[in-house]
């Protein structure tokens, strides 16, 4: 039973440490509003939004205030608009009237961004899926709060390579539409493989089909809280390591416990999953990266760095699984570039790459993240990064994203800055020989012998 003096006892995590709550996602079923005409569909989405979410901000809020725990975001995710739209939207601009409508009521009820402008086409794509993933740059560069993604692939079907060489083509467009704010809006597009259907992060969440009507997801993170007990165990072996990852990230969860089952009992919504990832953020102290270095590299990208990556990623599992029945989402560590000074400081020393990067991948719970590239990328090359990744992810059974903005009008040596909790970045160079033949094959990338469990 979880009581107010875990609580206090995390009192020094959260004032000194970057300790906090990154998220309350609601998650919402939109089944029961699919229409067939478009403003049926609009007025259903957006009173069944409303009505669900009114209150979320002002119990986060509430949450916050009442037990000392820093609650970041409020957020909303809904079932992907892919299979909404469907039966209504025979046109591109027709589903961007849905993300002008997911724009408004995330405005109306103050939540700073909403999940689910989503398709999953892991195996194929319906025409309607088509459209609204050919309608994403339009509805990134016309909203402010939509978050966008796409799941291309998984261990089970293996990838949709037709749909890998539209999505280069998507995020080349979209960087086009927003270059005036630095190419911005992609920033808030993924596409992933093994997509899981309960995670409250952005911009990867989504409400999945199996999903009750609503649900409360918590996503806690404390990247500074484990940096500072790592300063307390210096030189000692990889068991002593390994516990204190285990023993903190045991503590960091319960908090998100905490917040999930008083927000759950507040709204009236089932509580889902606690999602306990490392997400860094720009602040100074609030680095993967520099757990990486206080396990003892000298830069993040150093030799070591994916050994040290895997057993941090574990620990952190292992940990939170003893604090919670209902682990679930990511869980692990993220290594965006944009939003982890200590990442950034690696790529500006030189020690990490695009490549090193996907290598790390292989062993955390993303992809490459908030990467930034030059604006003259071929769509074709940014294809090919993207199926390296789903090939990761669907070899190791396990999620991988790409999250990377190709700035348009910067190169190489040049920096990029998003703002806030998107942090800045500089250009990372692409390696510039070409996968064009390949990425034009067309067809899907069959799912691995070892998809077959049954």
């Amino acid at each position: 039973m979880i009581n107010l003096r875990e609580v206090v006892e995390t009192n020094e995590m959260i004032d000194k440490e970057n300790l906090d709550v990154r998220t309350i996602t609601l998650g919402i079923s939109l089944l029961d509003c699919i229409d067939s005409d478009l403003q049926r569909l609009n007025d259903r989405i957006y009173h069944k939004i409303y009505d669900a979410a009114r209150d979320l901000v002002r119990t986060g809020e509430e949450i916050s205030k009442e037990f000392g725990i820093p609650i970041v975001n409020k957020r909303i995710s809904v079932t992907p608009i892919g299979l909404i739209g469907g039966a209504a939207c025979k046109t591109k601009e027709d589903f961007v009237e849905i993300a002008k409508t997911l724009d408004r009521v995330a405005k109306d009820v103050g939540v700073n961004f909403i999940g689910g402008y989503s398709a999953l086409v892991a195996k194929g794509m319906t025409p309607a899926e088509e459209l609204l993933i050919r309608s994403i740059p339009m509805a990134l560069s016309q909203t402010e709060r939509i978050m966008s993604s796409v799941n291309l692939g998984s261990t089970k079907t293996g990838i949709n390579m037709d749909a890998v060489k539209l999505m280069g083509e998507v995020i080349k467009e979209t960087a086009v539409l927003t270059k005036d704010k630095d190419s911005l809006g992609c920033t808030k597009l993924v596409v992933l493989c093994n997509a899981p259907d309960d995670n409250p992060f952005m911009a990867g969440a989504f409400h999945g089909v199996t999903e009750a009507d609503k649900i409360i997801n918590v996503g806690v993170s404390g990247p500074g809280v484990v940096k500072t007990a790592l300063t307390k165990v210096r030189g000692k072996n990889f068991e002593v390591l390994c516990e204190t990852i285990k023993k903190t990230a045991f503590k960091v969860t319960r908090v998100g416990q905490l917040v999930a089952q008083e927000a759950s009992r507040r709204l009236n919504v089932p509580f889902g999953i606690v999602d306990l990832s490392l997400a860094p953020t720009p602040a100074i102290g609030d680095s993967v990266a520099d757990i990486l270095c206080e396990i003892g590299l000298e830069y993040a990208g150093a030799p070591g760095t994916t050994a040290a990556l895997a057993l941090l990623n574990d620990q952190v599992k292992k940990g939170g699984v003893m604090a919670s029945s209902y682990v679930g989402g990511l869980s692990g560590a993220f290594i965006p570039v944009s939003e982890d000074q200590g990442m950034i400081d690696a790529v500006d020393a030189g020690a990490l790459t695009i490549e090193k990067l996907e290598a790390m991948t292989c062993v955390c719970s993303v992809g490459l993240d908030m990467i930034a590239i030059p604006g003259d990328t071929p769509d074709t090359t940014i294809s090919g990064i993207i199926a390296d990744e789903m090939a990761i992810g669907m070899i190791n059974q396990k999620t991988t994203a790409v999250r990377i903005i190709p700035v348009i009008g910067k190169g190489v040596g040049e920096n990029v800055e998003f703002g806030g909790l998107l942090g800045h970045a500089p250009i990372m160079p692409v390696n510039g020989f070409s996968c064009e033949a390949f990425v034009n094959r067309g067809g899907r990338i069959p799912a691995p012998i070892h998809s077959f469990k049954n």
